[in-house]
């Protein structure tokens, strides 16, 4: 149930979004009263196969019924990671870079808290303004909590606020994947409005329950991967420098899973793996090495092993591998990052001329919003991987061996039936 404070019409609502989300002043402290209440109520995860479930037979109230869901869900998990944030030391919550992201959320929360109940189809294209209008405002997020994190560094113990940083990201995902699923459902309902004989689109969206790509083929994201990445390094390498990619192993593994997660995480191996074998090479005659790709399929899992001959990781980084504050290029990370005012973190934003390959009649609006140059080294590609990939229940580990290369194991839930892993209760101590 909503809070007993007076419903606020659709109008009002509408001017409060239109108010710029971005400041050059640190935004004003926002009292914790307002939260509390939130905080207390419980996240409800959701996994592939719900999603797949709720969105397989689309009508009316199954529409209504998942912007409700969204409506209600959405005040809960920011009102965990505003408090997750006002729990830091206030020295750190002051950074600007902190304070913006806290303001952000805090709108926000306050937004989505006061939306009245859903109801009507009318309802729910006013609810998906709000949802868009959220999701391109918050682009800022990721790089103003990396440069808050950096600047912050001396601040609090790493580990802490790599846990932090982790919390947050993890939240991002969640959020956006419930928001983007409704979006995506209610395109689709629409369309089936619109089309006198939807048979005309089903082939080409057939396999899609909202996000949700129902026989997502490692083996193709690997090669459509791998075809990006090659297309990026043209512009910087020759092409005699450019490895290539060799795919063996269950080549017809099939599951489940939400293609811009995975093709961000696929995209950064071999981006990484492009570029070190790129780097090694480049004086050689001889061409370089291939880039060995092997897909293994179990009864619950796909593990997807990418494995080159880049001469490994430098023993000063590997410690700081995963951490988003420590490492020996923070000083460039911070300057690039700088570069880079907003990101959606997926790897359509490195091609913003191509639509997205596979969903059809929709092309992801997103796209379109951000854009960076490849080359710019920003020491988020490897945590927010693993991020992505633990998100759904999987795992992701790098193994080393210095002087010759890197084996990267990315292990997928194939199955669908994994909740989302998002932190339920609000539990960073104060430092």
């Amino acid at each position: 149930m909503l809070s007993s404070r007076p419903v606020r019409c659709w109008s009002t609502l509408r001017r409060a979004s239109n108010r710029s989300y971005s400041s050059q002043q640190p935004p004003p402290w926002r009292p914790a009263s307002a939260v509390d209440e939130w905080v207390e109520r419980q996240i409800r995860p959701i996994s592939l196969r719900q999603l797949t479930f709720f969105g397989r037979t689309l009508t009316e109230p199954r529409l209504i019924g998942s912007a409700n869901y969204v409506r209600t869900e959405l005040p809960i998990r920011l009102a965990h990671r505003i408090r997750d944030i006002q729990q830091l030391p206030y020295v750190v919550v002051s950074n600007p870079h902190l304070s913006l992201v806290h303001e952000l959320y805090y709108k926000a929360f306050e937004k989505f808290r006061m939306v009245p109940e859903i109801c009507t189809l009318d309802d729910n294209e006013r609810f998906c303004e709000i949802l868009r209008e959220m999701l391109k405002a918050h682009l800022v997020v990721i790089p103003n909590l990396a440069i808050g994190v950096l600047e912050c560094r001396d601040l609090v113990p790493s580990n802490a606020m790599d846990s932090f940083m982790n919390t947050l990201l993890r939240a991002r995902i969640s959020r956006r994947v419930i928001a983007e699923q409704h979006l995506s459902l209610t395109d689709n309902f629409n369309a089936d409005w619109n089309f006198a004989d939807s048979h005309e689109r089903s082939d080409m969206n057939s396999d899609f329950v909202g996000e949700v790509f129902l026989k997502c083929k490692a083996n193709d994201v690997v090669e459509r991967c791998g075809k990006v990445v090659q297309d990026m390094m043209r512009q910087t390498c020759q092409p005699s420098q450019i490895p290539e990619i060799h795919v063996q192993g269950h080549l017809d593994a099939t599951f489940p899973y939400i293609m811009s997660h995975l093709e961000y995480i696929v995209g950064e191996l071999l981006r990484n793996s492009m570029q070190a074998v790129a780097e090694k090479h480049q004086d050689y005659s001889q061409p370089p090495p291939p880039i060995n790709v092997l897909i293994c399929e179990t009864n619950q899992h796909v593990i997807i092993r990418i494995s080159d001959q880049g001469g490994g990781i430098p023993r000063e980084t590997l410690p700081y591998l995963w951490s988003f504050s420590k490492g020996p290029q923070i000083q460039v990370q911070l300057d690039n990052l700088l570069k880079v005012p907003v990101m959606a973190a997926t790897m359509q934003e490195l091609t913003v001329s191509q639509r997205r390959v596979g969903v059809g009649f929709r092309e992801l609006w997103l796209d379109t919003l951000t854009s960076r140059p490849h080359d710019l080294r920003l020491g988020l590609g490897l945590p927010m991987a693993r991020v992505y990939a633990e998100y759904w229940a999987g795992s992701l580990e790098l193994h080393s061996l210095e002087g010759y290369g890197v084996d990267a194991f990315l292990q997928i839930s194939k199955l669908g039936n994994k909740n989302e892993q998002v932190t339920s209760r609000a539990a960073i101590d104060a430092v």
